[in-house]
């Protein structure tokens, strides 16, 4: 009969417990210094299989036989004299972990309904409950995805599939006064300002009509700092030695003037598109991409500075026909580990999570993909204490005869790699606007759950569906997601999508949630449809999923 089963997997001498010694020396340096040694056991909870089959699962795919010891629907470690802290995620937050383990499964003859994974940690020594569990909070949890349970297992469920019932919203903003446009701004986390409210409701009101709210999101993540860049592009004005004086577009006339006045021939492609590209050799050139991540890197620094990294990875990818990714680098600006924890601002993190946190994150997702992180630097101030200066970046290597690229009218949009979830959303907005003590709670959907796995398999199945001449134009689901991916690539042609037919990561999402999350690990592509045979052929190969989702009308709508 097929029930939940847990599996609990723990390296056999704790000498080789390399995580629970991280945790015990973190923990030490909060104070918890009575503590006197952390034993930690890697969860999985899985359902739709025997108990036979969960204790094959675990002997021939989990555990390891000559470093782990094993246990199915028990304790693999006594729990006597030891306090109990189990880590997992909240209901409905993904976890890239259950894709690979359910194929793997599979692979093995057993079809399991779901997979959720964990981490108990037992805690041995003198320990005052509510100081480890605010410690536990502090250095073992990011709120934003985790939580905790103490004294017992994790409670793992399945969320419910919420049937969505579709409703077009309307947003009046006719009526509305300059407060009520400020408030509307921050309430729905568009983070425009007064004016650009203003122009938006001034727009509609020559349109004779009100906008929808995927309308009024669509337009928040394009205006957004994030992805248009309004500071670099704005005019400003400063003090000057012949006084008051003013720059027009502060990027045009600087950084891109002296680029263009320079004109290198080497410089194959700049200012156009998701990074830059200069010559290599007669045949490649060099496609480079630096980011930043500061924002969700200080609220979840993990999968803030993965998500990060990614990012970059995405956009060699998304460079001209697709760069082949080949290194990564990194800068860090963190306050001082050793600030002392009292003097933290309230909502911050402590400077030494966000470093653990920031340098695991970036380290384990060019890693997982292959890509090794071959340089980097990093500097502590205390200025860096409430939002961490973190930039991620990538080289990739591209043919110089594919550094341009064009969409066609009537071509498909094909969407490839991770589905559409909750997060990512408002990533472009939440990247745009100041930090707060409310920041973690109200920003914490922007922040994305990374899957370097897919995005690995993404990345081969582009360079081979490429080299076959399989697409005529590609760009990545960054900031903005559909919204921003989807419009780049039609702004001159036109698009029509049906978001009815892009891919869920589960049930329940509005339409405006399909169209604006950023949801990690998509590339979308311009594809003729004599092509699509071809390439869906390559994605069943590479185990990626590939979706038409519309097509370039030709119309510019």
């Amino acid at each position: 009969m097929s029930k939940i089963h847990r599996i609990e997997i723990a390296t056999k001498d704790a000498s080789f417990d390399s995580t629970g010694k991280e945790v015990f020396e973190d923990l030490l340096h909060f104070g918890l210094n009575k503590i006197t040694k952390i034993r930690s056991v890697r969860v999985f909870t899985i359902e739709g299989c025997k108990e036979s089959d969960a204790e094959k699962i675990a002997h021939q795919f989990l555990a390891d036989a000559v470093i782990d010891d094993f246990a199915v629907n028990s304790d693999v470690i006594s729990k006597n004299d030891a306090t109990i802290i189990e880590v997992s995620r909240k209901p409905g937050v993904m976890d890239p972990s259950e894709a690979s383990i359910l194929k793997a499964v599979g692979s093995m003859g057993i079809k399991l309904a779901w997979v959720r994974t964990s981490t108990k940690y037992l805690i041995y020594g003198d320990t005052t409950i509510d100081y480890l569990k605010e410690a536990s909070k502090k250095l073992l949890v990011s709120d934003v995805i985790e939580e905790i349970t103490i004294g017992e297992n994790a409670c793992h469920t399945v969320t419910e599939k919420i049937n969505y019932k579709f409703k077009k919203a309307e947003i009046t903003l006719e009526s509305l006064s300059d407060d009520e446009l400020e408030k509307l701004s921050i309430e729905k986390q568009l983070y425009l300002s007064v004016a650009e409210m203003r122009c938006i409701r001034d727009y509609f009101a020559t349109k004779g009509r009100t906008p929808t709210d995927i309308e009024l999101e669509t337009m928040a993540q394009t205006w957004s700092e994030h992805c248009v860049h309004k500071t670099l592009k704005g005019k400003v004005r400063y003090r000057g030695p012949e006084g008051e004086e003013f720059i027009d577009n502060l990027l045009k006339s600087t950084i891109a003037k002296v680029t263009t006045e320079l004109d290198k021939d080497w410089c194959l492609s700049v200012f156009v598109d998701n990074a830059g590209v200069i010559e290599f050799d007669d045949e490649f050139g060099v496609a480079f991409k630096v980011e930043t991540h500061n924002h969700p890197s200080a609220l979840e620094p993990y999968g803030g500075a993965g998500t990060g990294i990614g990012g970059v990875i995405r956009d060699c990818l998304g460079t001209g026909l697709g760069a082949k990714p080949v290194m990564n680098t990194d800068i860090f600006c963190f306050g001082p580990p050793d600030y002392p924890r009292e003097d933290i601002p309230k909502g911050a993190l402590h400077p030494l999570q966000i470093l653990k946190g920031v340098v695991g994150g970036v380290r384990d997702y060019g890693n997982r993909m292959g890509i090794p992180t071959a340089n980097g630097a990093v500097y502590f101030d205390k200025r860096y204490i409430g939002n961490p200066l973190v930039f991620c970046g990538t080289v990739g290597i591209i043919p110089r005869s594919m550094v341009s690229k064009q969409a066609k009218v009537g071509e498909c949009v094909v969407v490839v790699g991770g589905r559409t979830g909750r997060d990512g959303i408002h990533g472009a907005t939440f990247s745009s606007v100041e930090l707060d003590e409310d920041s973690e709670m109200a920003s914490s959907g922007a922040v994305q759950i990374g899957n370097p796995i897919e995005e690995k398999k993404v990345g081969d199945f582009q360079i081979r569906a490429r080299d076959k001449n399989l697409y005529s134009c590609v760009t990545d689901c960054g900031a903005g997601g559909l919204s921003s991916a989807v419009g780049e690539m039609g702004e001159e042609l036109g698009v029509e999508v049906e978001l009815d037919k892009i891919p869920l990561k589960y049930q329940g999402l509005n339409y405006t949630e399909v169209w604006i999350s950023e949801a990690q690990e998509r590339m979308v592509y311009s594809v003729d449809e004599k092509n699509l045979a071809a390439l869906q052929k390559i994605a069943d190969e590479e185990g990626v999923e590939m979706t038409v989702i519309g097509k370039f009308t030709g119309d510019h709508m």
